[in-house]
């Protein structure tokens, strides 16, 4: 007896964010495949798919937004239950890696919960992952196995170079820190100046920052402040409120990962800047929407990154060799 081998592709959803989902499967010309998913009384997630996944290529897409936990969970559930029925290989998407920012240790006896995520979806039975703008390049080496890594950026800086393409451009770093997002944002944009904001933070106080001064030429520019994620917007805004301060002209702020939690809407909607300029990576709730606020489609990054592996093509191609 004798068979040829067939690859059959097949998208499966979380419930955090199945518009992304539903634009992924768009681009791919499939549907998200059925499931029956909801939880107990006391809160335990069950997933049964409603058709056969065996020996599929199968594509788990999931946004760890609030409640993080819950769609954390939701998706390791969702490996398990294609592991155990034959999937030939699971590849996990995560538009946002939540933990990311637990990713080393700044005090003793604190966890790196970026590594531990890992290994969950490791022992879940993940063979790949696949994630939008990591919050540090280290990540990839906490899981063993590949690691897709795609970036937002070249999305973000097409839109920034056609919007404003007669002005005059400082990209700006909030903090030292992602001088090196912000030195391939200058280069993508044609070889910007670059200016960041000196900062300290307290380790003992999360989302509080004190912003300092701005180091670099930022005068009578178009100032574009670029971040991976935007949470409480207390880093960004005050940062901001700093480049005007210091004589920009205008600013943009542009980040991946539209967090927003708490007063975020709030402080970018009035801090000054002209616009900022968001993707989709996690969903925006009308609430947190406001008049000077862009968010643009991750959806065809991913899609084709989804492609590339399922056809065992070159996903680093769609970064010109750079991912």
């Amino acid at each position: 007896m004798s068979a040829t081998p067939k690859k059959s592709l097949k998208l499966f959803s979380g419930s955090s964010h199945p518009e992304l989902a539903e634009e992924v499967a768009k681009q791919l010309d499939v549907t998200v495949t059925p499931q029956a998913a909801y939880k107990f009384a006391n809160g335990e997630i069950f997933v049964r798919y409603d058709e056969s996944v065996r020996g599929c290529d199968a594509f788990v897409i999931q946004s760890h937004c609030n409640p993080l936990n819950d769609a954390i969970m939701e998706q390791l559930i969702m490996v398990d239950a294609l592991k155990r029925a034959s999937a030939k290989r699971i590849t996990v998407v995560m538009p946002f890696y939540g933990y990311a920012r637990q990713d080393k240790k700044h005090k003793g006896r604190e966890p790196i919960s970026a590594r531990l995520m890992a290994d969950l979806f490791k022992t879940a039975g993940a063979d790949r992952i696949m994630a939008v703008d990591l919050h540090t390049d280290q990540i990839q080496g906490f899981f063993d196995g590949p690691v897709d890594h795609l970036m937002a950026q070249k999305l973000l800086a097409g839109y920034i170079r056609d919007t404003y393409a007669n002005e005059q451009i400082t990209v700006v770093s909030p903090d030292s820190g992602r001088v090196r997002v912000a030195e391939k944002w200058a280069d993508e944009l044609g070889g910007t100046p670059l200016a960041f904001i000196h900062k300290t933070r307290d380790p003992n106080k999360p989302n509080q920052v004190v912003a300092n001064r701005v180091v670099g030429d930022v005068e009578g520019r178009l100032c574009v402040l670029v971040d991976d994620m935007i949470d409480t917007g207390g880093t960004i805004t005050k940062a901001t409120e700093q480049l005007i301060a210091a004589g920009a002209k205008d600013v943009i702020i542009a980040a991946t990962h539209a967090v927003l939690s708490g007063p975020a809407a709030e402080r970018l909607s009035s801090c000054g800047a002209k616009e900022v300029v968001l993707t989709n990576t996690l969903p925006i709730p009308e609430e947190r929407r406001f008049p000077n606020l862009t968010v643009l489609s991750i959806a065809p990054l991913v899609a084709e990154a989804i492609h590339q592996v399922f056809e065992d093509g070159s996903v680093t191609s769609l970064f010109d060799g750079r991912a």
